[in-house]
């Protein structure tokens, strides 16, 4: 039986091709309107095997939500995805870029895409997701209307790559996490990559403590992100992401840092997506 998972927006959607690039060109995807709803149905073993979501971007920053949503949810992270983030030009078979007038697609990859897009005097036509643009592009069978999406968008609905790799900022990767329910997850052989959150208290020098003690372990600290305690008079907890060679080196830190702190939470174990 194929792996199935939760991700956010249509079938088409870089969410996807993350997933197939984690679990294979197999997995099945459960598309949901909003993160609320990847978390509510990867938790459930019922709905799913799992679920995958964006978490940063190189360009946008950190999608802090998500943290929050990681944070109240009963999942543990089983893995990461970095993917470029490339923009492609589609349109229905036949169809050539003289016969364009309009192109379709959600404002963010437009903007992504303008440099190339201002080349020409097509109107731009917003939409709520790349992937479902493509697929209205497909099934209205457009002669003069195009859709950014990705490629996996265009095999999906039988579009031709018009012009491949129209962003303007070739460097743009996206950061996915790989979410199972605790209970279902197993240990990750071969992990090197740590994500936890802690609370420090008010006293002088708490968290110069914390961090000063993973340094000195030898853990990279790759992320470290703050966010306000709600109902606390500016208290923040702060989630990291850390980077080691062995997992006694981890679980070593995590001993000693443990004490240094109100409360600590490990969400996930796992291997880094970047090696």
């Amino acid at each position: 039986m194929a792996t199935r998972v939760s991700i956010q927006g249509y079938e088409g959607s870089f969410h996807q091709v993350a997933a197939q690039q984690f679990f294979g060109k197999q997995v099945e995807v459960i598309p949901c309107d909003n993160f609320r709803d990847v978390v509510k149905i990867a938790g459930n073993p019922r709905e799913s095997d799992g679920g995958v979501m964006a978490i940063e971007n190189s360009i946008a920053g950190s999608i802090l939500p998500n943290y929050n949503l990681l944070q109240r949810s009963n999942l543990q992270v089983i893995g990461e995805v970095y993917l470029q983030i490339r923009q492609n030009l589609l349109v229905n078979p036949g169809v050539k870029l003289e016969d364009i007038r309009e192109v379709h697609s959600h404002p963010m990859a437009i903007l992504q895409c303008i440099d190339y897009l201002e080349k020409y005097s097509w109107k731009l036509v917003e939409t709520e997701d790349t992937a479902l643009s493509a697929k209205h592009i497909h099934q209205k069978r457009h002669k003069h209307a195009a859709a950014i999406a990705s490629k996996l968008a265009a095999e999906l609905f039988e579009l031709d790559v018009l012009a491949p790799n129209i962003h303007t900022m070739k460097n743009n990767y996206t950061r996915f996490l790989v979410l199972q329910p605790k209970k279902e997850a197993l240990a990750i052989e071969g992990a090197n990559k740590a994500s936890v959150n802690f609370h420090t208290d008010h006293s002088r020098g708490s968290l110069a403590r914390v961090l000063s003690s993973i340094a000195e372990g030898g853990i990279n600290l790759s992320k470290l992100q703050s966010f306000p305690i709600p109902g606390t008079d500016w208290e923040y907890s702060f989630h990291a992401d850390m980077e080691f060679d062995n997992i006694e080196q981890l679980q070593h830190i995590l001993e000693v840092i443990k004490p240094l702190t109100v409360s600590l939470q490990v969400y996930g174990i796992y291997k880094n997506g970047r090696k």
